[in-house]
């Protein structure tokens, strides 16, 4: 009895041990699987915690969440500090160092980081052309001659 009480608890921290960076096993997998396709090991980086700035408030201030990753071989540095938790941003950080790795090795990054990219620029894109239709169809306030219909 007391043996399956401990192989239970023995489960349980095997589990914990797997999401090191807090998120989906599928996206931890992922980057675990790119490091080792881009020859980057743990004992490579060389990982330090500073104190964030910017919005996020008291937590941000009073926790060291911003993460400063150095590659050693290349001598490539990366700050991430955009999410208020260290674990999400050590993640980032990793996917962003390597970005720059592949960048470096291969010229290029893979066409799947292009299209996710791209994505991105088109939404910005979007809130953007967005942004400036609410602002030429919107009225201005101050001047009230205008406003009546």
């Amino acid at each position: 009895m007391l043996y399956m009480i401990y192989s239970r608890k023995q489960q349980t921290n095997a589990k914990q041990i797997m999401s090191i960076f807090n998120v989906a096993e599928k996206k931890e997998k992922a980057l675990l699987d790119r490091m080792r396709e881009l020859n980057v090991k743990e004992d490579d980086l060389e990982e330090r915690f500073i104190r964030s700035s910017g919005p996020g408030g008291q937590k941000v201030n009073k926790s060291s969440t911003c993460v400063f990753l150095r590659h050693i071989p290349t001598d490539i540095t990366v700050k991430y500090q955009k999410e208020r938790s260290q674990a999400l941003n050590r993640f980032f950080a990793r996917r962003t160092i390597l970005d720059q790795i592949e960048l470096k090795q291969k010229g290029h990054i893979k066409e799947e980081t292009k299209r996710i990219e791209k994505i991105k620029s088109q939404k910005r894109k979007r809130r953007k052309r967005t942004k400036e239709k609410l602002t030429t169809l919107k009225p201005r306030q101050s001047d009230p001659d205008k406003n009546r219909l």
